[in-house]
């Protein structure tokens, strides 16, 4: 089998798949969970960041373990500080969701 056809077969297949647009949150309350997760993301970034230059060594720390762990940790302190009020961005995400929605 050609490159050529290869290709065309990729193509072909990739168009035969169904592309939908998102859903909307049906809810004001859907789209301000949504906001929150997003800030929590946001945040978990800035928080990878910080962490990359501490060390893991240590008496209690250290190894493969922590190296593993660590991203799930940062996740976490992202969501937890969204879920306390973040940055305040999430407010300003869910009232531009809502007038995108044509719900506000």
């Amino acid at each position: 089998m050609s490159a050529t056809t290869e290709i065309q077969g990729a193509i072909s297949l990739a168009q035969s798949v169904p592309v939908h647009a998102p859903k909307a949150a049906s809810t004001a309350a859907a789209t301000q969970k949504a906001a929150q997760q997003f800030e929590g993301v946001l945040i978990s970034q800035m928080l990878n960041g910080m962490f990359e230059g501490v060390k893991t060594d240590g008496m209690f720390g250290g190894g493969e373990g922590e190296e593993m762990f660590r991203s799930l940790m940062i996740d976490e302190y992202g969501k937890q500080i969204a879920a306390q009020g973040g940055l305040g961005l999430s407010a300003g995400v869910t009232q531009e969701l809502l007038r995108q929605q044509g719900l506000k």
